[in-house]
């Protein structure tokens, strides 16, 4: 599946297409990250084709054609955008994948082929030869593969270097968001962006899965311990990226409406997605939900571990 001799160790940037305006949005957001990175870029084109019951038999060579046509269509609009990012970016690895499948499962297997470190995917569009852009599709993968996922919105096919457009991230104090604020302050510092960090508190429940405590604290001492928590994340990654300016927000209201609110004209809102145990790896979140939707940004995602660290 992957190019003759390329080395598992390259960690690449792997980018959903399928010919809509919303898929080459995100494979030139991605292109401009795997730049930043100096990883090699990976744009993947599944290719899903079936041959009806009804048309076995005397009708199946003309299903085949269709096939072969289609494939071939999928091929030439796969190899023309490489073409187009090898232009742009001379010094980039780049290169096409074509797996034969559903996407669910083709991309996923092109993540551990590549050993990938980001997946990349559009926001909308109607692409003839599969569904890489948000939808039922790449909603399943941003929900299941264990990589970060960005979804490009907005303005997010932009590759200008202005530097006063923030990273937008989410902190809640948990293990996953301290994942989210990682990955904030890496994107910050390669692109010499500043951040802004929000802890959005709410004395309303926020996630109907999380088991009703019998004794809890009062709403302002709850507020102070996970306002506390939350700073305490955002701040133990400054040494190691001095020259990022941080913002830091902490406001009374829904998290999802605090972070579209300040998430306005920012290159990068990155929020996590809380997982553990087999049905919670199966939701994606009320609040990354909202944000993959309704964002005018750019938006990561970011899931916690499979296994917890030892």
């Amino acid at each position: 599946m992957t190019a003759p001799g390329r080395d598992r160790t390259d960690r690449a940037v792997v980018v959903g297409f399928d010919g809509s305006d919303g898929a080459r949005a995100a494979v030139r957001w991605a292109a401009h990250e795997a730049g930043a990175r100096g990883r090699p870029l990976v744009v993947v084109e599944s290719f899903e084709w079936g041959v009806p019951e009804a048309a076995q038999g005397a009708t199946s060579a003309s299903w085949r054609l269709g096939e072969d046509r289609l494939k071939l269509f999928a091929n030439e609009q796969l190899d023309g955008v490489v073409a187009e990012i090898r232009r742009e970016w001379p010094d980039l690895d780049v290169h096409g994948e074509l797996p034969e499948g559903r996407p669910e499962e083709t991309v996923p297997r092109v993540l551990d082929d590549v050993d990938a470190e980001l997946l990349v995917l559009g926001a909308s569009g109607h692409g003839a030869v599969s569904r890489l852009v948000l939808g039922s599709t790449a909603d399943e993968l941003v929900r299941t593969v264990r990589q970060p996922v960005v979804v490009v919105r907005g303005d997010g096919a932009r590759t200008d270097r202005r530097t006063d457009r923030p990273v937008v991230v989410g902190v809640d104090g948990s293990t996953t968001s301290a994942r989210a604020v990682g990955f904030a302050f890496a994107f910050a510092a390669r692109h010499h962006l500043p951040l802004h960090a929000v802890h959005a508190w709410s004395d309303r429940p926020l996630d109907l899965l999380e088991p009703a405590r019998i004794e809890q604290p009062g709403p302002e001492e709850l507020r102070a311990e996970t306002d506390e928590l939350a700073r305490r994340h955002v701040f133990a990654h400054q040494p190691d990226h001095p020259d990022v300016r941080v913002d830091w927000t902490s406001v009374t209201d829904r998290p999802a409406h605090a972070l579209l609110d300040r998430a306005e004209g920012a290159a990068l809102l990155v929020v996590g997605s809380h997982g553990r145990g087999p049905l919670r790896r199966a939701l994606l979140g009320s609040v990354s939900h909202a944000v993959l939707y309704s964002a005018p940004c750019p938006v990561a995602v970011l899931r916690e571990p499979e296994t917890e660290p030892t």
